[in-house]
């Protein structure tokens, strides 16, 4: 049975139905039913030690990478080999503890006690364990108690359920016992229903349970995003990079390599082929994965710091990418508790007096059994009226009903008096009013489209021993009280820094479509109520018009767990999408968005579809991790470009003079030091400083995007090692060799202070500190080493004379001009052409 069938039925339909009784169920049934349907629990299945591992492991470079290893090793290139391994190794245990860690983390935080219940079976009341609930069990709920299982209400007073971790709703529901004339179409309308983990926030609720464990609402949602899978865009990306490299280099080693047997048919090909394996080692970025994740772990440490914890380090580079991020709203942008705005009344504290004397701190003295408006109120009033609570005597009370939306009390006060007080919502209390003026009337229509809540009170004096609704007419209209959710200090802030940062906000929520387009338009989103759109007329709309309006609405009202899913899977067709949740309601959504960031009062199942864990609900500290996921991807990029264009530039180089010379125009072992000390400025890159402009400015944020750009420059590498070659081509191998070992390294380090920044650099900001040692260390090995006996004993090195040290330097500095030249000029052309097609889509 689910909660549509059984909100239209009515008590004994549904017992006789689940063969219960008023006074519970037989021991024989409940064991039974536990066979059946299994225990009442919503246990998550943690990820394992090997689960964890693995996935560090799928990973397309490190695929590539000990392929790389095994070949070098093949070829006899054994420390090659073995720093290849140490470069994978490290990336993928620094990966593996902090997913753990953070796993493990997360793990503590979902710990919770197991919940007792309060049943009754075979006529008497007991407590039992809420593991052991089975369908047709009789529970009774109290104030506090979290709503074991789905049930339907027997018998309910003055009870108000907290929906939010189901339905996004910031305020509690009433709730009641009363057959629904029309089948529910969400949660939110079954009010006959208690949902699982949904909790009492006030009054107390008789029920039978009719679905337990993943029969639930809540079970149920879990199953459907079962066969969701979500892939991060980095690594999305990475696998494309990968193949894509791997495609070019075997292509041009198979032309280069066929080009020789055509040219030099007498040689020993094998040994050319041993050297077209080793040229397809050295191409490949092996620091990669060691840059990500210093980076990485650099901006996890950042955001820690902002309590902030990071499951899957790969996701905080995902969160640079997100273009439009999907938030609720309680708690996010406003905070997740009602105050008191003003009081309109004549007689302000009187009218806060009555208000007291109606509710339930009044009626039953006590604190903890009283709802959201009168905790609001308590806290409003002063000690001298609370004080005139305990001396206020109760002649007769009317409770709330959520279809009467008022309660009624009769009191008599300190004076004897006898007074009839009435509260509810301020459309009912007016009707019954006398004397209203259409003023009032239309101030609290106002207050209504602006979201907030108003609660209204009225009296009269009434000498009687026990009210009826009859006396509720004729009222005295004492005032209304206004409530509101205050919005975040942070939250206009971080719209602003989104907008600034081309972020779109989109605001999904369970709230209404007053309440949800006010904070809209207080915040900056929208300008009117009319830009806010229910889930109801999303459901309506064919796939080509929800396309639109997902595209050009940022407020979504009123919207369930599967229009949720819905939006963010369609956003997701033009936009990278990151999604801000925490209820059962969000986890389809979260599953299916790029970045999914919980909080940690979320629910077990949402916190374990979560990429972003935030100890702090606030959209600014996400909209900071945007910026922070910005500068990751820059410095990353940085080290690709750098690596790819150096790499490409000398592989095709080495490869097209080696069809032309008689001996290796560089050792292996020469390879491989440049390599190892060309790698240390490289890795520092991930602290780099990063220009405001690339955190600010549109982005195609894609490996992919920025190929042409290396291929080019590439080529210019290519171009000054020919000319290096026509120079030094009469030289003796030996200065040869040395000469291009100077000349590879320096011009790599230039390159990376080229390449570091989209502007010229001298207006770049100022580079990381770790950058420019290491930087100024290299270029000192690079001139020291030919001259040392270390240089020329191990890697057969020889001093180069000042004219030929003279040639190598100019030939650098021009290297670098022309660098910076054309890239300049392909940014600039870039930029011209994606403001042309932003332009045509326009």
């Amino acid at each position: 049975m689910d909660f549509k069938e059984a909100a239209t039925k009515n008590i004994e339909e549904i017992l006789r139905e689940l063969e219960g009784s008023l006074d519970g169920i037989s021991d024989k049934q409940i064991k039974e039913r536990i066979e059946v349907f299994g225990k009442n629990t919503f246990k998550i299945k943690e990820k394992t030690f090997l689960e964890i591992l693995l996935r560090q492991i799928k990973n397309p470079f490190i695929y590539i990478l000990f392929s790389a290893s095994i070949i070098s090793f093949l070829i006899g290139e054994k420390i090659d080999a073995i720093l290849i391994i140490v470069f994978v190794l490290i990336n993928l245990t620094l990966s593996f503890f902090q997913e753990y860690k953070a796993t493990k983390t997360v793990s503590l935080l979902n710990k919770y006690f197991v919940s007792k219940i309060k049943v009754k079976r075979k006529g008497k009341e007991k407590i039992i364990s809420e593991e052991d609930l089975v369908p047709g069990d009789i529970v009774i709920l109290e104030s506090g108690d979290i709503v074991p299982s789905d049930i339907r209400i027997l018998e309910a007073q003055n009870l108000l359920v907290d929906e939010s971790i189901l339905t996004g709703e910031s305020l509690p529901v009433e709730k009641n016992a009363i057959i629904l004339t029309e089948i529910p179409k969400e949660a939110f309308e079954a009010k006959n229903i208690l949902f699982a983990k949904t909790s009492i926030s006030s009054g107390k609720a008789i029920g039978v349970v009719f679905a337990t464990g993943f029969n639930t609402y809540f079970g149920k949602i879990s199953k459907k995003i079962s066969s969701i899978k979500r892939e991060s865009i980095f690594e999305k990306e990475i696998l494309y990079f990968a193949h894509l490299i791997l495609k070019i280099v075997l292509f041009t080693i198979f032309c280069i390599f066929f080009a020789k047997l055509l040219i030099s048919k007498s040689e020993n090909i094998l040994d050319f082929a041993l050297f077209c394996v080793a040229l397809v080692v050295t191409i490949l970025p092996e620091a990669l994965p060691l840059v990500t994740i210093f980076t990485f772990s650099n901006g996890a440490l950042k955001l820690t710091k902002k309590n902030v914890i990071v499951k899957r380090l790969s996701s905080i580079e995902d969160l640079g990418n997100i273009e439009i991020l999907c938030t609720d709203k309680t708690g996010t942008l406003t905070e997740n508790y009602l105050v008191l705005e003003k009081i309109y009344s004549q007689e302000k504290n009187k009218a806060l007096e009555y208000a007291l004397f109606s509710s339930s701190f009044a009626t039953l003295k006590k604190y903890t059994s009283s709802g959201s408006f009168d905790k609001i109120l308590w806290k409003e009033a002063k000690d001298n009226i609370k004080s005139k609570i305990r001396n206020i005597k109760i002649i007769s009370e009317i409770p709330f009903d959520s279809f009467r939306m008022k309660n009624s009390v009769l009191i008599e006060d300190e004076n004897k008096k006898r007074i009839l007080i009435v509260k509810g919502a301020p459309e009912i209390i007016l009707n019954s009013c006398q004397n209203i003026s259409l003023e009032i009337k239309n101030d609290i229509e106002k207050i209504g489209k602006e979201g907030k809540r108003v609660l209204a009170i009225a009296f009269k004096e009434l000498n009687k021993d026990k009210i009826d609704i009859e006396d509720e007419k004729e009222l005295n209209f004492l005032g209304y009280f206004v409530f509101q959710n205050p919005l975040k200090n942070s939250a206009i802030d971080a719209i602003n820094l989104a907008k600034k940062m081309n972020v779109k906000i989109k605001m999904i929520t369970g709230d209404s479509k007053e309440v949800a387009g006010y904070i809209g338009k207080k915040i900056g989103l929208i300008e009117n109520l009319e830009n806010v759109i229910l889930g109801e007329e999303l459901e309506k709309l064919n796939d080509n018009d929800f396309k639109k309006v997902c595209d050009t609405f940022s407020i979504f009202a009123r919207v369930s767990p599967l229009i949720k899913y819905k939006i963010v899977k369609t956003l997701q067709e033009k936009y990278t999408v990151g999604f801000l949740g925490d209820g059962i309601n969000d986890v389809p959504a979260l599953k299916a968005s790029q970045v999914a960031i919980v909080v940690d009062s979320a629910s077990n199942l949402a916190k374990e579809e979560g990429d972003i864990l935030l100890l702090k609900k606030d959209l600014k500290v996400i909209i900071d991790g945007i910026q922070e996921g910005r500068c990751i991807f820059a410095n990353v990029n940085k080290y690709i470009k750098y690596a790819l264009s150096t790499n490409f530039g000398n592989f095709y180089s080495m490869a097209i003079i080696s069809l032309f010379i008689k001996f290796l125009p560089m050792l292996p072992t020469q390879i491989l030091l440049e390599n190892l000390l060309s790698d240390l400025p490289a890795i520092s890159i991930a602290s780099d400083n990063v220009d405001l402009e690339e955190l600010q400015k549109p982005r195609t944020y894609k490996i992919s995007s920025f190929i042409n750009l290396i291929l080019i420059l590439a080529i210019i590498s290519s171009l000054f090692d020919f000319i290096f070659f026509a120079i030094f081509r009469k030289s003796e191998p030996f200065t040869l060799r040395t000469a291009w070992f100077v000349m590879s390294l320096l011009t790599e380090i230039t390159l990376l202070f080229s390449i570091r920044t989209n502007n010229f650099f001298l207006k770049a900001k100022k580079p990381g500190s770790i950058l420019l040692f290491f930087s100024f260390l290299i270029i000192f090995i690079a001139l020291f080493l030919p001259y040392s006996d270390f240089g020329k004993a191990f890697f057969d090195f020889s001093s180069l004379s000042f004219k030929n040290l003279f040639l190598l330097i100019f030939l650098v500095i021009l290297y670098f001009i022309t660098t910076e030249f054309i890239k300049l000029i392909y940014l600039n052309f870039s930029k011209k052409l994606n403001q042309n097609e932003n332009n045509n889509l326009k």
